[in-house]
C-alpha cells in the first residue's frame, strides 16, 4: 500500500467513531445530540494538557518582554484557528500587529477557500518562516490536528534551526509524535469526530480553546488586564468605545460624562484614565506610574500616595 496512505490510516483524528457509526440513519434532534455530546468531551482533553499549555505561555511571556514575537503556522481549518487568534489581538489587547502573526498554507486565498494541496510542500512553510523574518527570539506554533502536515513541518524545522521555539499543536497523542525539532508539544487528544476525518470539528475546537488560552494567559501576565478587565484594548470602533468607558465607570465608580472626559484626556488609554481617577492625578503622573509598573494597573494603584 502507499506510505502516505498507511500513515494516514493510522492517525488517532481519522479513526471511525462507534457512537456515529448510524449517523446517516439518525434523525435531526439525535445528530445534533450527538454533535454536542462529543463538543462536551473536548474541554477535558485540553484541561489534562495545561501543564504543557502552562510551561508554553511561561516561556511566551518571557520571549514578549524580550521583544519576541508569536507566529502561528497552519494548513486549513488549523491555519484558519491561527488567524482567528492573530487578528483579535491588537483590538483586544491592544498589541502591536505584528506581535502576533498568523500563517496559513496556500496564503490569504486560502482563508476564505480551500487551497487544495498548499499544506503538501514542507519547503513553502520554511519559505515562509524566512519571509517573515523568525528570529531566535520569537515562538512558532504549529497547528495541525493530523501531526503530519508538510507545509507545518516544514515551517518548525526552519524556525528551530533559527533557535526559534518550536511548539506542535495536534489532536493525536504525544506518544505518536517521533518529529524531533520540536520544543514542546501540546496534544489534546479528543477521539475520532462524528464525521470520521473532520477535523473541523472537535479538533478545531480544541485548537481554538488553546490558542485563547495562550495568548489571553499571556496578555494577563504582560499587564494588559485589570482584574478581569481588558484595559489595553483599542478603541477602533463604537462598541468598544463604550466598552471602554463603561470599563472606567466600573474600576473607579465614576459617571459615565467624566469615563467620557477622562478618556478624551488620555488619548483613548483606559489604562490612565483608571490611575488618574482613583489617583486623583495628572496624567503625566499616572502614565509615570504605570511606566514604574510595567503596565500593571493594581501595581500602579499601589504606588498612589496614601490620601491625607
Amino acid at each position: 500500500m502507499n506510505k502516505l496512505f498507511d500513515e494516514i490510516e493510522s492517525l488517532a483524528t481519522e479513526q471511525r467513531n462507534p457512537a456515529s457509526s448510524t449517523l446517516d440513519e439518525m434523525a435531526t434532534s439525535e445528530i445534533l445530540r450527538l454533535i454536542n455530546s462529543e463538543d462536551a468531551k473536548v474541554a477535558g482533553a485540553v484541561r489534562a494538557e495545561i501543564p504543557y499549555i502552562a510551561r508554553v505561555v511561561d516561556e511566551l511571556v518571557a520571549r514578549f518582554k524580550n521583544g519576541g514575537r508569536l507566529f502561528y503556522v497552519g494548513a486549513g481549518t488549523s491555519g484558519r484557528m491561527g488567524i482567528i487568534d492573530a487578528a483579535e489581538c491588537p483590538p483586544t489587547f491592544g498589541t502591536p500587529r505584528d506581535l502576533v502573526q498568523a500563517i496559513i498554507a496556500g496564503g490569504k486565498e486560502a482563508v476564505f477557500q480551500s487551497q487544495e494541496g498548499a499544506e503538501d510542500k514542507p519547503e513553502n512553510g520554511a519559505k515562509e518562516i524566512a519571509l517573515r523574518g523568525v528570529k531566535a527570539s520569537d515562538m512558532v506554533i504549529g497547528i495541525a490536528a493530523s501531526k503530519r502536515t508538510p507545509f507545518v513541518l516544514g515551517a518548525l524545522e526552519k524556525s528551530y534551526s533559527i533557535g526559534a521555539f518550536t511548539v506542535l499543536l495536534t489532536t493525536n497523542p504525544r506518544e505518536s509524535i517521533s518529529y524531533p525539532l520540536l520544543n514542546e508539544t501540546i496534544c489534546p487528544v479528543v477521539g475520532p469526530e462524528v464525521l470520521m476525518g473532520s477535523t473541523r470539528m472537535k479538533s478545531a475546537l480544541a485548537q481554538k480553546m488553546v490558542l485563547t488560552m495562550i495568548t489571553t494567559t499571556a496578555m494577563v501576565r504582560l499587564g494588559k488586564v485589570y482584574e478581569n478587565m481588558m484595559v489595553d484594548l483599542q478603541l477602533t470602533n463604537k462598541k468598544l468605545e463604550e466598552r471602554a468607558k463603561r470599563i472606567i465607570m466600573i474600576a473607579t465608580g465614576c459617571e459615565y460624562d467624566r469615563a467620557v472626559e477622562l478618556l478624551k484626556e488620555c488619548g483613548g488609554s483606559v489604562k490612565t484614565a483608571i490611575v488618574m481617577q482613583i489617583g486623583n492625578c495628572s496624567k503625566e503622573e499616572a502614565v509615570r506610574l504605570l511606566a514604574e509598573s510595567d503596565g500593571f494597573v493594581k501595581r500602579a494603584i499601589g504606588k498612589l500616595p496614601e490620601p491625607g
